[in-house]
């Protein structure tokens, strides 16, 4: 399945240039022309792993997304700024900014940020994630529940992986259905209902984290 990225920049001719080069690599690419948009198209696709993001953009700077970004999720954020601009290279790196690029640049160079991005995020979602009660180590595909090991099958700890890695976000069962059995799935969308069932019932009492949102979907919440 095809990485997504989200492309956010009011340049028409630049945004669409980079959507184009980015599904040249394989990519998938969602776009958009400013700030709001950005946002909307961001939380209603969980699947984004990386955002490029213009500073400069109508109705939310790209500071006011990135800060909203960083209010939920630690996914890279690839900030695009003006050459020489070291005063907003400097405001993106500290609200959170993973890197930046300076207009104008050689798309080859972006394509190669985006990778390296992408690689350290990888590297940084082998490490186990300890939960509340819960821990997930993602290399050997083992969970374990106060230190007892839960045996689950792959496609309870995708699911499982899928709604941790998207903690606090409410996840639809039509985007829990398409990550986890893919987009040509025709089988009957309540077998995410079925498999969720049996996940928090073979997670005992970390079962509890996994929230039914009512007419949307789910959602992974530890609490506090």
């Amino acid at each position: 399945m095809a990485v997504s990225l989200l492309v956010a920049d009011d340049d028409d001719l630049l945004r669409n240039l980079v959507k184009e080069v980015l599904e040249d690599e394989g990519y998938q690419v969602y776009t958009a022309a400013d700030g709001q948009e950005t946002v909307d198209i961001f939380w209603e696709h969980p699947e984004i792993a990386l955002v490029i993001l213009d500073i400069m953009m109508p109705k939310m700077d790209g500071i006011e997304v990135l800060q909203e970004i960083r209010e939920r999720t630690d996914i890279p954020v690839l900030m695009l700024t003006a050459l020489g601009d070291s005063s907003s290279e400097l405001s993106c790196l500290r609200n959170g900014a993973s890197d930046f690029v300076s207009k104008p640049f050689h798309y080859d160079i972006l394509v190669e940020r985006v990778k390296n991005l992408l690689r350290l995020t990888k590297a940084q979602n082998l490490e186990k994630m300890e939960l509340g009660m819960l821990e997930i180590d993602p290399v050997a595909h083992k969970v374990f529940v106060q230190k007892e090991e839960i045996i689950l099958n792959n496609k309870e700890f995708q699911l499982l992986e899928f709604l941790v890695n998207n903690q606090n976000i409410v996840l639809s069962r039509e985007k829990i259905l398409d990550r986890i059995w893919g987009y040509d799935y025709e089988g009957d969308i309540r077998t995410i209902d079925t498999h969720v069932k049996m996940l928090r019932a073979n997670l005992k009492e970390a079962g509890s984290y996994i929230k039914t949102i009512r007419g949307v979907g789910y959602s992974f919440e530890v609490e506090a």
